[in-house]
Order: C-alpha cells, then sequence, then structure tokens
C-alpha cells in the first residue's frame, strides 16, 4: 500500500495534466464551436443565395408535412436560426467577416419558449425588422480614406460601429442621434458601417486565440478616442447600457473629464441655475462652461416641478423650463434665457453674463480693470493718470447693501450726458467723474475683504480696519463696508525709455521689480454711503488729482490672492477623470474578459499533454542518474565511501600541497591533515629538561 500511495504521489502531476486534456479536447472545445449555419443547413461557405434557399426548403420539407402532429424540437429552430442569418446580406456579412450574429440570443429564448410545443405555434420569422435606412444624423460618416486625416485632427472622437443589418443598431438610431446633438461642440462623433470592412477590421477587438476580429460587446458599438490618443491601444470601448443618459455621461465624465455640476456654490461669484423638465444629467456642453468659467461663476440644476413654479417665480421671475437664469449681484434684477441652448449660444450668454455688472477685484480681473500696480489705465497705456474706487468688506448683508449703491453710482456714471468737446477744467464739478469714467480713466469694483486681506490691509490701515478686512474674529462683530481711491500716475520720462537699465551691482537688481509699477495715492471715503455724496467725493478727489502735482511716489502693493487653484469641481474630476491609472484599469479588465477567448483555442489540449509527456520524462531520468551515480561510489578499507575518481584526485592534489576542490561530495580523506581537529597518528610528547630550561 505504502508503495502504491508513493507511486500515486509521483505521477499525480501528469495525470491530472493528461485529464485536463481529455476534458479540454473531448467537452470544452466542442461547447465552444458549435456547428456553424452552413453545416446546419448542409451547404458550403460560398455557397449562393439560391443554393441556400434550396437547402433550406429541402430540410423544411421534412417537418413541414408534420405540422401539425409534430412537436418542435431544437434542430428545427436551429435550421430556421441558420436560415434567417444566411438569407439575409448584411447578417451573412456580419456573420462571415465578424461572427457576429444578432439571432443567437432570440434562437435560444425561441428553444425554452417553444419546448414542446406543436410546429402550428412556431411565429416566423423569429426576428423581424423593418427595412429602413437609419436616421441621419450629424456624425461624420467614416471611411477607410478619411479616418486618417480624421485622427490627424486635435480632440476626442466618438465613433459608433453599426451594421445595417443588425435590428438594435436601427432602433439605436434615435438615441445616437440625440447623442450626437449633445454632444456637439464639445467631441466630434462619427459613425463606420460594417461594409466599411478594412476600417470596422481595424476597430473590432481580435480573439486572443484565433486573431478572428470580433466586438465583444456586440453592435451598435461605441468606441472613444481621448483627446491624446490616436492609437488603438488606447482607445476605449463603451461596456453600459445603450441608452443616451448613460453613453453621455461616460463620454464627459471618463473621456473628457469634464466636471459633474454639484449642488454648491460661491458667494463672490456670479450663479448659472440651470432649470430642466426631464431630469437628465447636465449637458456636456454645460459641463464644460463649468470647467471654463469655473473662475467666474458657480452652477446649480434645478428640476423644474409645476407645484415649485409660484416659488421661482418670486424668486427668479421664472415662469417656465427650460430656462437659465443669471444672478450677477445683489439687488440686482436676474438675467434669464427661456428655451434649450446648444454648445454655441451657451458659449454667448456666458460671455456676456460671466462678470459682475460691477466687477469683483480679484487676480484674474486687477489688469482689465486697470486696478493693478503693474498695469496700465483700461483707456490705453498712454494714459498717465487714471483712477480705481473700490469698495471692501467682508461677505455679508451690509457688504451686498454698499455693492448696491455703488452699482447705482456706476450706472448714474454711464447715463450721463457729457459734451463731446468738453475738457475737465471746463466741467463743473459734477461732471468730472463721469467725463473720467466715459473715458474709461475710472473704474468702480468691489474688494472681498477677507480672502483679499493681505491687500486690504495694505490700502486702509487704520485702528478699525479690522471690522472691513480680514476674517471674523468673533460672532457680534460689526461689518463695515468702506470705500476709498486710488490715483495710478505713470512717470511721463519713464514711459519713453526703451533701453533696459544695467545694473551696476547685486542691490539694484532687487529694484527691477519695482520699476514698472506705477504712482499710487489713496483717499479713503469717511462720509455715509449713500450714492450722491459718494458721487461728489469721488469727482473732487479725481479733480483735484489730476490738478494737483504732487510728489511722485512709488511703493509695491500685495499681489492679490489667486482663486483656489484646486476647485471642487477639479478634485471630483481628478477621481473620475480618464487618467493613466484608469487605462491600465481598463487593459486589466479587457485581459480579465480575454480570458474567454482562449477557452475557444484548440492548442490547449496539445498544449497540456505535451506538459504530461515532459514531466514523465523527468521522472524517468531523474532515478536513471541515480543508480548511475551509486555505480560509481566504493568503500574503502576504513569503511568510509568513496568514489574512484575523487579519490584519485584527492591524493593528487595532498601531494601537490593543494586541498581539493570538491567540497560536495562527502568523501574523507585516509590521510591526516593540519585542518583535521586532532590528528589519528597523534600523540602527547613529554618535554626534555632542555625545552623547559629554554622556556
Amino acid at each position: 500500500m505504502a508503495s502504491a500511495a508513493v507511486i500515486a504521489k509521483r505521477y499525480a502531476i501528469p495525470i491530472i495534466l493528461v485529464v485536463l486534456a481529455v476534458i479540454w479536447q473531448l467537452v470544452i472545445l466542442p461547447t465552444s464551436f458549435p456547428r456553424s449555419h452552413y453545416d446546419v443547413i448542409g451547404v458550403k461557405q460560398n455557397s449562393t443565395s439560391e443554393e441556400i434557399i434550396e437547402a433550406y426548403q429541402g430540410l423544411a420539407l421534412q417537418w413541414h408535412s408534420y405540422k401539425d402532429t409534430e412537436i418542435i424540437t431544437e434542430n428545427v429552430i436551429e435550421i430556421q436560426h441558420a436560415f434567417e442569418v444566411l438569407s439575409n446580406q448584411f447578417r451573412r456579412r456580419d456573420y462571415d467577416l465578424f461572427n457576429f450574429d444578432e439571432l443567437q440570443d432570440v434562437a435560444k429564448a425561441a428553444k425554452k419558449q417553444y419546448a414542446g410545443d406543436k410546429f402550428s405555434r412556431l411565429k416566423l420569422p423569429l426576428l423581424k425588422m423593418s427595412e429602413t435606412d437609419l436616421i441621419d444624423d450629424n456624425s461624420e460618416v467614416l471611411t477607410a480614406e478619411n479616418f486618417k486625416s480624421m485622427l490627424g485632427e486635435e480632440g476626442t472622437w466618438l465613433i459608433l460601429v453599426y451594421s445595417l443589418g443588425s435590428g438594435n443598431s436601427q432602433q439605436f438610431a434615435h438615441s445616437w442621434k440625440k447623442i450626437v446633438d449633445w454632444l456637439d461642440g464639445v467631441a466630434n462623433t462619427g459613425k463606420v458601417e460594417l461594409g466599411e470592412v478594412q476600417l470596422a477590421s481595424y476597430l473590432a477587438e481580435r480573439n486572443r486565440a484565433t486573431g478572428h476580429p470580433f466586438f465583444r460587446y456586440g453592435l451598435p458599438s461605441i468606441i472613444a478616442f481621448p483627446r491624446t490618443c490616436r492609437r488603438l491601444d488606447c482607445l476605449v470601448r463603451y461596456s453600459g447600457e445603450l441608452n443616451v443618459d448613460a453613453i453621455v455621461d461616460w463620454t464627459a465624465t471618463d473621456i473628457l473629464g469634464l466636471p459633474r455640476i454639484l449642488y454648491y456654490s460661491l458667494e463672490p461669484l456670479v450663479k448659472v441655475i440651470c432649470f430642466s423638465k426631464t431630469g437628465q444629467r447636465a449637458a456636456p456642453f454645460l459641463r464644460q462652461a463649468v470647467r471654463d468659467y469655473s473662475a467666474y461663476a458657480s452652477f446649480g440644476l434645478v428640476l423644474w416641478r409645476e407645484e415649485n413654479a409660484t416659488l421661482w417665480w418670486n424668486m427668479f421671475g421664472v415662469d417656465s423650463a427650460p430656462a437659465i437664469v443669471f444672478l450677477k449681484d445683489p439687488g440686482a434684477e436676474p438675467v434669464v434665457h427661456y428655451g434649450a441652448t446648444n454648445s454655441s449660444v451657451f458659449h454667448n450668454l456666458m460671455e456676456q453674463h460671466k462678470s459682475h455688472a460691477l466687477p469683483q477685484l480679484r487676480s484674474i480681473t486687477s489688469m482689465d480693470l486697470g486696478c493693478d500696480v503693474k498695469g496700465y489705465s483700461r483707456a490705453g497705456n498712454d494714459t498717465l493718470t487714471w483712477y480705481c474706487v473700490i469698495v471692501a468688506g467682508k461677505l455679508g448683508s451690509k457688504l451686498s447693501k454698499a455693492r448696491e449703491i455703488m452699482r447705482s453710482v456706476q450706472d448714474n456714471l454711464t447715463n450721463e450726458v457729457i459734451p463731446g468737446t468738453a475738457s475737465i477744467s471746463s466741467l463743473p464739478d459734477s461732471l468730472v467723474a463721469a467725463y473720467a469714467f466715459q473715458q474709461k480713466r475710472l473704474t468702480l469694483a468691489w474688494l472681498d475683504g477677507d480672502a483679499q486681506k493681505k491687500y486690504c490691509f495694505f490700502y486702509l490701515h487704520s485702528e478699525n480696519v479690522f471690522e472691513t478686512c480680514g476674517p471674523r474674529r468673533y460672532a457680534e462683530e460689526e461689518d463695515v463696508p468702506r470705500v476709498f481711491l486710488v490715483r495710478y500716475r505713470r512717470n511721463n520720462s519713464e514711459v519713453n525709455i526703451d533701453v533696459k537699465q544695467q545694473y551696476k551691482n547685486i542691490w539694484d537688481t532687487f529694484r527691477e521689480d519695482e520699476e514698472g509699477l506705477a504712482s499710487q495715492l489713496v483717499a479713503k471715503y469717511n462720509g455715509s454711503m449713500e450714492g450722491p455724496e459718494i458721487l461728489s467725493w469721488m469727482s473732487n478727489t479725481i479733480k483735484d488729482g489730476d490738478s494737483s502735482d504732487l510728489p511722485y511716489f512709488r511703493a509695491k502693493a500685495p499681489d492679490l490672492n489667486p482663486e483656489e487653484s484646486n476647485p471642487a469641481w477639479s478634485r471630483v474630476t481628478q477621481k473620475i477623470g480618464f487618467s493613466s491609472k484608469r487605462r491600465m484599469t481598463e487593459k486589466v479588465k479587457d485581459f480579465v474578459t480575454g480570458g474567454s477567448d482562449y477557452m475557444k483555442d484548440p492548442r490547449i489540449g496539445p498544449i497540456l499533454l505535451l506538459a504530461s509527456a515532459l514531466y514523465l520524462g523527468a521522472l524517468w531520468l531523474r532515478p536513471n542518474q541515480s543508480e548511475q551515480k551509486n555505480d560509481k561510489v566504493k568503500k574503502d578499507e576504513g569503511g568510509n565511501v568513496q568514489s574512484p575518481s575523487s579519490s584519485k584526485d584527492k591524493r593528487a592534489n595532498v601531494q601537490s600541497g593543494h586541498p581539493s576542490k570538491d567540497k560536495r561530495a562527502n568523501v574523507q580523506s585516509p590521510y591526516p591533515s593540519i585542518t583535521d581537529d586532532v590528528p589519528q597518528d597523534a600523540y602527547q610528547a613529554l618535554e626534555s629538561d632542555s625545552d623547559s630550561d629554554s622556556k
């Protein structure tokens, strides 16, 4: 029993490999390679349509004569299935070239439905499909010729692969048209019919076992080329449900990396509220606008319900959907746009309404507003003196009220009529500010005193500055918005200098950044927050600033804090965007999914048999080598085991003074050595008297 167990253990692996090879060849492969439709009908693959019809009719006669008595068998449905595929030119083409058979699932369902029924219950054909062409859309029809030029264009491409013989493709036509409209202006779209064999084969997957092109997720198939992808190894195949919302969201999120519109709001920004009746996800062009205009506006979506219509009318003046509302300033009338929009219309709307009526002084707007010590006036680079009036404060109701007052002052300056030939010296004091504003030498803006506290402290430095600048130190602290005017002036002699100054020492280089600065003088408003008084103060200050020859003083003001470099939508996009890590995940997913391809590989069985034979050969060679080695070993006279060849080598090495190099052999030399612990012929010699005396 012990020897049988040893033998079984020894030959277990090759036996298992042989069993697996037999199972693979006799069980797995037959199920992986069912009979082709040509074999079912009994014709050759190159048979004509007439030959296929004739063979089908011959088979049909065998069971039509017993229509009322015979029971439907799986063989009957297989014949009908094969005939419906091969009798249609598009289905036969798809089956021959791409092994695509849309009727396979229909035939399986029919076998279950009609199992045990009579022929009279069988409804033919198994799949009814209309002969209408696909609906026209705005996507480009791709061919092998224009596909190369398409790859040379920049941008993301979403490609539909379809077949005229596919019922699913025809049903998906309406959805594809909506997808194309939704992606207009955001991504390029194209479609390929399987009749473009060369291009369709290029876009198809390859069976890892046979190398045959096929579409793993069937037809229609959605393929995306991201912006930087122009090769097959980086394209992405859609594997989800074939509906508009899922495909558009996949394209916008995974392929384009556009942010989702979250329900958050930043108080200083323009608010864009989109009302929708459908409740669908935000269109890709809207999500693209979130990314492009995130520094100017915050976005939100609202599902329109009739029971809330009164609420939206009272708040924003909206009475129906779809609609887009722009909230620009506190107290200002909302701007409402009704009707559906596309990419170009929405882009134009954002350009018109991305800024407040009273602009906010920020790092991205300071140069355009002319409120930067390093910049120039809105009137042009030749203007030597210009002004910026700023209302600063902490976000809240009082700052909102102050902004509303300053906006009304700005409207008065805009609507004031100034004679065309008038000069600032000939104008009355009340029109000086309006004249400077219409000449673009005066700008009105507001400043977030908390977010731009360093800038605010620099210009409003005083004992009670904490009421205006910096964060709130305690809940009951009073917020006090303040208005101040900054006069910027450039030296006329410095404007005409074109030659760069050569610095003589290291200390001069520290003043390099200050050479382009304008002179600044600050005037603080100490009156009440009323429009007429502020307007009068502005006119008097500007008239005095233009006429007075004050000392030219230049100082570098603190830079405005930049906007959040990693906004909320960007953090979300980093998690869901199509990154290199996500591409690796897609490749691993494709590799795991493609494992089923090897179930059709006929080479697996022979490989398993070959592995079993090699393992048996290794087991056979190992005992023979052990027996040959034992035959060469003998015992010496002292009972020590020694190989004759190694014994001769050892003696030769000892006589020549070199130790043996064969350390792996368990051989003991008969000659004593100084390396032995106790030599075999050693004895203890007694000391003589002369030896002891010498010590």
